[in-house]
């Protein structure tokens, strides 16, 4: 785990579009976020996809190297969803996809969730004003179900969202993807602070030199 990267990036509007965005290239280099176990208990911590009390059930659990061993799946499983988004990007989903979704679907079977009846994180504790809710958990049995909320985040975007309105950013050096949740549906940049201005700053240079 490096401590030389920036902190992990999460612009994508989709929790399944960051966890691909967990390999980019943010300045003159290529910056792996899961390279190791560590990485990925950090990354699935920032993504608040699991709690650190879960995490640090996974990692009671785990034998020497077992986490870097499940970092090396996660990466299988984002290169997997990579040559996913990148066929499908752009366009309405097709019955063709299903098919393609099998691996997902399995991965998907091995899921040990359970609903829990809480409080409700904003009620009274006194009680006067009681208000329950249903949560959903997951039994961490194994480093392995780590996997698991990832997979959850991916199907929930292959579901839910038009892919229609799934874009790799425009900027010609940037491999980011985003959801464009926008109103007109007219987000090119992944970030409009980092690509965006570059390309503003690109343009404006062009014009300058167009004028002398």
């Amino acid at each position: 785990m490096s401590d030389a990267r920036p902190p992990a990036m999460f612009l994508a509007d989709s929790r399944a579009l960051d966890f691909l965005n967990s390999l980019a290239v943010p300045g003159d280099a290529q910056v792996e976020w899961l390279a190791d176990g560590a990485d990925l208990l950090a990354w699935l911590e920032a993504a608040g996809l699991a709690d650190s009390t879960a995490l640090e059930e996974v990692r009671a659990l785990a034998k020497p190297g077992e986490l870097d061993t499940v970092a090396a799946q996660a990466r299988g499983l984002r290169e997997w969803f990579r040559d996913f988004v990148t066929r499908h990007r752009g366009k309405p989903l097709t019955r063709r996809a299903l098919t393609e979704l099998d691996p997902l679907n399995r991965l998907l079977a091995r899921d040990e969730r359970f609903s829990q009846i809480a409080l409700r994180a904003k009620a009274s504790m006194d009680g006067a004003d009681l208000a329950l809710e249903l949560i959903a958990r997951r039994h961490w049995r194994s480093p392995e179900a780590l996997l698991q909320p990832v997979a959850e985040t991916i199907a929930q975007l292959v579901t839910t969202a038009d892919f229609t309105h799934v874009k790799r950013c425009e900027a010609p050096t940037c491999v980011l993807h985003f959801l464009d949740t926008t109103r007109d549906r007219r987000r090119r940049w992944c970030s409009m602070a980092v690509c965006g201005n570059r390309a503003k700053q690109a343009a404006h240079r062009s014009r300058k030199a167009a004028e002398r």
